[in-house]
């Protein structure tokens, strides 16, 4: 990538970030040793923190170039339409140019038909929130002005891997912006990231991008997750009480604490992905997460036992107690399991 790119910007006055999450693979000593070489070269090392936007975001954010240029490194997009951006940007009226797949001359390249229907179906979702007439929302290969770039930042989500979508969706006012058309190449390393948890990161940033100024969309993921474990819940507390004849309150404690085990599962793989626990930490996460829900357990239990004293049927009892001690959870898991900022 590196040859590439001083190839196509002879003449240019240029630098290049690599922005490297820690990964195993010997990425970070490679742009080293090409850094030693050549100042023009330059490296973040993020540890303990990951994701593809943010990591787009803090590579801008450390350069003082007037023009900044994100692509992959894979060789997926085609550093030959470089020139033409920076180009249209000196021309001094576009605060962007993206490097489009579905403009007239571009291409998806060798992509399998599921593939294209997906970006397809994700461009079309998208114009929900960028309210402009992008032809490749989806693109992860364009420039931009550092001007425009600091009036959008303080906005940006961050979130999964569309910094592109992210970017135009935070823009206040209108974007002005041209695609030049490219064909997408074969990547040459690595493999594709996409799978079902990228989707629903997809679908996080589309939230926040929504709602996230009334509501944060982690815990909007965090209450669809505490839906499906209400679901539980009650077969599990059905299970106890009516059919093996247990006490409310015993039934009612041990639903809750097969739910706690369930919902921390769940969250740990996509509300709080990016901060996720591996291999025998989750144990260590499992056992915080318990101890930060053992006081929503006793407001549970109070609420509960509250409804039934008052005549309420068993199963109004068991949604409201969950149902109070869900906000305590997410604050608790927020702060502490997974050792975030507190919540707005």
């Amino acid at each position: 990538m590196f040859e590439r790119l001083d190839r196509v910007l002879a003449g240019v006055r240029w630098e290049v970030i690599f922005v490297d999450d820690d990964s195993p693979d010997g990425t970070a000593e490679t742009v080293r040793d090409l850094a030693r070489r050549d100042a023009r070269v330059r490296l973040i090392r993020r540890i303990g923190r990951k994701g593809l936007s943010s990591a787009c975001i803090e590579g801008m954010l450390a350069t003082t170039a007037d023009y900044i240029a994100v692509m992959d490194a894979d060789q997926q997009h085609d550093e030959a339409i470089l020139p033409g951006m920076l180009e249209k940007l000196r021309g001094g009226a576009l605060d962007l140019v993206i490097g489009s797949r579905h403009a007239e001359g571009g291409s998806m390249g060798e992509f399998t038909a599921r593939r294209v229907r997906l970006s397809n179906l994700g461009a079309r979702v998208s114009r929900a929130v960028t309210r402009c007439d992008l032809r490749d929302p989806m693109s992860g290969f364009f420039m931009l002005d550092r001007r425009f770039l600091q009036a959008v930042a303080p906005r940006l989500s961050g979130v999964g891997f569309k910094i592109l979508l992210d970017i135009v969706a935070s823009a206040r006012g209108k974007v002005r912006f041209a695609e030049l058309p490219y064909t997408f190449r074969s990547r040459q390393h690595g493999e594709s990231k996409l799978d079902i948890v990228v989707g629903l990161e997809y679908i996080y940033l589309l939230l926040d991008k929504l709602i996230g100024h009334m509501v944060p969309p982690q815990f909007v993921v965090y209450m669809v997750v505490g839906s499906l474990g209400l679901a539980i819940h009650l077969l599990v507390l059905r299970a106890f009480f009516e059919s093996v004849g247990a006490p409310f309150l015993e039934s009612q404690a041990a639903a809750t604490g097969v739910v706690i085990g369930i919902n921390f599962w769940l969250n740990n793989i996509l509300t709080f992905r990016e901060r996720r626990y591996r291999g025998v930490r989750v144990l260590r996460g499992l056992a915080i997460y318990y101890l930060g829900c053992a006081a929503g357990v006793v407001i549970n239990l109070a609420v509960a036992r509250f409804i039934t004293n008052a005549g309420g049927p068993w199963y109004l009892a068991g949604t409201f107690g969950l149902a109070v001690s869900a906000v305590w959870n997410y604050w608790v898991s927020s702060v502490f399991t997974w050792r975030r900022q507190a919540p707005r």
